[in-house]
């Protein structure tokens, strides 16, 4: 079973600015994950294009699985064969796995949502499958993931109030019966509750409010980053995450730039994923402490330098600006390791920095350098 300690709760205030970022521990049965965290996003069992060797060396402590697509391929009973995902993959880290509900939304033309569950058309063959709560739960359970997710109704923006409150009552429900199922099971690994509600405050807070009387280990925010300008995600956000359990961890789920990670920090939470850092690595664009780098830009061409003079990961240590254009126009294999060896460890650099900064009392202080640093 999975356990929380809360090590250090932030009450910064500068001014006008307070900070409510916090520092803990998650304990699972494949090991203790320092919070706040970034958590690479291995949607078929691999982030794309870096191994496992490569998530080491950037420090990676969790990493996050798709249910959907596992589901799909290489499906259920090769992995239990395998005698799960974590032997499958040759990860001996905690795994994070989703139920699915982003990519019903994501895929909103194949799947059809009813009070018992989901029923879906492959996006591969056209075959038709069903979800409900309780198959959710159990194909995560056969993955063996550390913390696997309730099936939730995942809604876009904009969204009307009645389809917003629909879209709430189906994954309030659906975490209910999903918990229960899960117990049933003897709680085998650890499943949390997502928050829905999306753009509106009472709604948020009455999802919280019957979320949180389930007994889930954790609690995840839903719905943001679909579409809503930026403010209103973090108003959202900010609204939201003061109403779950202080002693659980907060996860944010799909989120998000460097920016977001920092503002949502302050903000409290613990948790987060997103594909940024692998998808843009391949579309050649790179973080670094002074901003976005477009590693195709002209500029780099007879570049010595390496992407960020302050970082310490594999490829900035070893290769040129000029030489990763060169790839990069190329075409060649190689880039997309390299690109994506160093966003990730740029995102999870990022966390330990934070890390740090809360537990020295200094977060206001860190913030202010890390967007003062990407005006130069």
């Amino acid at each position: 079973m999975l356990t929380f300690e809360l090590l250090k709760e932030s009450n910064e205030k500068k001014g006008c600015e307070q900070s409510r970022a916090r520092l803990g521990t998650i304990t699972t049965d494949h090991g203790v994950i320092q919070t706040p965290i970034f958590m690479p996003v291995g949607t078929l069992g691999s982030v794309k294009g870096v191994s496992v060797e490569d998530l080491d060396h950037c420090r990676a402590q969790i990493i996050l699985g798709n249910t959907y697509h596992l589901y799909l391929r290489p499906g259920c009973e090769v992995i239990e064969h395998m005698e799960g995902l974590h032997e499958f993959i040759r990860w001996d880290k905690p795994l994070l796995t989703d139920s699915g509900g982003f990519q019903f939304f994501s895929l909103a033309k194949f799947a059809k949502f009813t009070d018992e569950g989901v029923s879906f058309q492959s996006h591969i063959d056209g075959s038709r499958h069903f979800f409900s709560p309780e198959k959710a739960v159990e194909i995560q359970m056969i993955l063996g993931s550390d913390i696997m997710m309730s099936l939730d109704w995942c809604i876009g923006h904009p969204a009307s109030e009645k389809q917003t409150r629909q879209a709430l009552d189906k994954t309030s429900m659906w975490a209910k019966r999903g918990f229960d199922f899960w117990q049933t099971k003897g709680s085998v690994n650890n499943l949390f509750g997502i928050v829905q509600g999306g753009m509106v405050k009472h709604l948020r807070s009455l999802s919280a409010d019957q979320l949180t009387r389930i007994d889930f280990p954790g609690f995840a925010i839903g719905g943001l980053s679909v579409g809503e300008p930026k403010d209103l995600m973090y108003e959202m956000a900010d609204h939201t995450l003061p109403l779950l359990p202080v002693n659980k961890p907060r996860y944010i789920m799909g989120v998000g730039t460097p920016e977001d990670l920092v503002e949502l920090v302050g903000m409290g939470c613990d948790m987060f994923d997103c594909v940024m850092p692998s998808r843009n690595a391949r579309n050649g664009q790179l973080f670094t402490s002074r901003g976005t780098m477009n590693i195709s830009n002209a500029k780099f061409r007879f570049d010595k330098g390496p992407i960020d003079i302050d970082c310490s990961c594999y490829t900035c240590q070893n290769y040129s600006r000029s030489y990763l254009r060169h790839l990069y126009k190329s075409r060649e294999l190689l880039v997309y390791r390299l690109n994506t060896v160093h966003n990730i460890y740029y995102y999870l650099d990022l966390m330990g920095k934070m890390r740090d900064a809360i537990k020295q009392d200094r977060f206001l202080e860190f913030k202010k350098d890390f967007y003062s640093k990407r005006q130069n």
